[in-house]
Parts: C-alpha cells; structure tokens; sequence
C-alpha cells in the first residue's frame, strides 16, 4: 500500500530570506510528543538535527536546528490532550502577513479555525483545517524570522510537503485562494493521482487522494538525510519503525514513511548511500488526536512484505 506519493529533489533558492519572502510558504514545523527529551535524541540520530532548550517559565520549549538554522520545535502535548488520549504528531506552519484575515478567509472558504490567532513563543499562530479536515498551521511575523533554507533537498530540511486528502480534485482550490499556490504541472489531468504545487514560484509538495484505508486526511513532511540506509537503520534503533520503503524514486531520491518512537508520523527522503536498506519493520500504526476541538484518529495498514 502507497501512503503517499512522490516527492520531487529539485533546485531551490540561496542565501537569506525575509519574513516577506516566507509567505505562502511553509516556514515552522512543530512536534507534540509525550516525551521531548526521547524525541529530541531520536531526530538528533536520524536525521542529525540540532535540539537546545529554549523553554520559558512559561512554556517548555525545545528548538530544533540543522546547521545552526532554526526550523522547528519540540513540546509536550498538553495535559488536556493526554487526557483525552491525543498522540503524538508533526504539523507544518504556512507563513502569512495577515494572520486575522486569513482565518477569516478559512472560515469563508468552509474550512475550520481550530486555535484563534494567538500570541506564542514562536510568533502569532492559529491551527486550521481545511473542508477535508487535513490539520495544519498559520504563523506570522515568526519569531525565528530569518533563516538560510538553502536547496529543498540539503541535508536537514524539510524537502517535501504531502497531503493526503479525501478528494484532491477539489482541495487545491482552498489551498489556492488562501496561500496562492500554484499547479507547479499545468497540463496535470483531472484522472492523474497526483498534483504537484508550487509556493513562491518553487515547487515543495504534492497532493494525493488518499487510499480508503488511510482514515484521515492530512499533511505528511518529508526530512532531508544524506543517506536513507543510515537513516532508516537509526529510525529501528531508535525505537522507531518503518512504516513502508525505503523506495527508489525514478530521479534515483529514495523515500520512507515512519512513525517515531512516540508515534507521530513522518517520512525520509534521501541518496541510497552506502549502509545498505533494511525492510519495513511494522505492517500498522494508530494514531489519534483530539483536544480543544482539535480531533485526528485513523489507522494505516500496510500489506505484509514480499519475499
């Protein structure tokens, strides 16, 4: 069974960006886990992240830096959540200048507002859904404002954004109208499986519709490694487990999909490199979230492995 799709390694930009610049764009990506110090040791190893606490008596928070670069963070999930048996997972952050009228613009186009624009540590956030109920996240004016993002397939980043809706035909409209996103293939026809877009004239994700057995339309981020083998080995070390691949992709970029330690979703996207690949290591994985209104529960099952 596929989760997803095909993620492009293609050129990207150099050198600094303003916040100007970010918009549009996926610009913070954020974990809520159960165990900050476990899933701080587990990225530092697979995808070789740095992690620095940067908590205020406030909040606890712990950044996450590749090459000194701030590009997301780690914090627990909130103790309303565990009570009403939230899991662990990853979401991604879009940058926009007008943060009210967006979720303005969200509620207009029949998605939901989840969390109101509010003030944080990393800058004026708001958690949304699309129509399709697929989670994600608004930020403006971050607090980590600029930073070096190099090319979308360097080492550390974030490479590749993935949704997995419930009709994909219909969903780039919403994604459109509120962020600008382009097709980045314009002659995609309506019956492909998958449509590549576009943010700032660059290409960073696809989107798919879902197999029936994914339950729960959402964002699926891909983390740049310089060697999938490696990686994916450190992922069944770590207490991890590989949910499907490692897979080579036609450009020669190999991918997986994997589930933390905790159990937040997530996937690889990398060269072959020379530590050889290890097969899927599970056939399922639960996952379920749902707090202050913010709800997410479905299971993957995965075929078991030819021989």
């Amino acid at each position: 069974m596929q989760l997803g799709a095909v993620p492009q390694s293609l050129p990207g930009l150099n050198g600094e960006i303003g916040v100007a610049d970010q918009l549009g764009r996926f610009a913070w990506y954020e974990l809520l886990t159960t165990d900050v110090a476990a899933a701080g040791a587990f990225y530092r190893k697979v995808v070789g992240w740095g992690v620095t606490d940067e908590s205020t008596p406030e909040l606890p928070y712990t950044v996450l830096r590749s090459g000194g670069i701030p590009l997301g963070g780690l914090m627990d999930i909130p103790e309303e959540g565990r009570r009403s048996g939230a899991t662990p997972r990853w979401m991604g952050y879009v940058a926009v200048d007008d943060l009210d009228g967006a979720a303005a613009q969200i509620r207009r186009l029949e998605g939901t507002i989840f969390v109101p624009p509010t003030d944080t540590n990393i800058g004026r956030i708001a958690v949304a859904a699309d129509p399709q109920e697929a989670t994600f996240g608004l930020i403006e004016k971050p607090t980590y404002g600029r930073w070096k993002p190099g090319r979308p397939d360097e080492p550390g980043r974030v490479g590749w954004h993935e949704l997995l809706a419930a009709d994909r035909t219909v969903i780039f409209d919403f994604y459109r109208e509120l962020f600008g996103w382009q097709k980045a293939d314009a002659q995609t026809d309506p019956a492909d499986w998958y449509q590549l877009f576009s943010a700032g004239g660059q290409t960073v994700g696809g989107m798919l519709t879902k197999l029936s057995s994914v339950a729960q339309p959402c964002w699926l981020h891909y983390f740049n490694v310089d060697d999938i083998g490696a990686a994916t080995k450190h992922v069944n070390a770590g207490g991890g487990r590989i949910l499907q691949g490692p897979i080579e992709l036609p450009d020669g970029c190999w991918i997986a999909r994997c589930v933390d330690p905790q159990g937040a979703l997530f996937a690889l996207q990398g060269a072959g490199g020379h530590a050889g690949i290890e097969p899927s290591s599970a056939s399922e994985v639960g996952w379920s979230a749902k707090w202050g209104g913010i709800a997410s529960q479905g299971r993957i099952v995965l075929p078991k492995p030819k021989r």
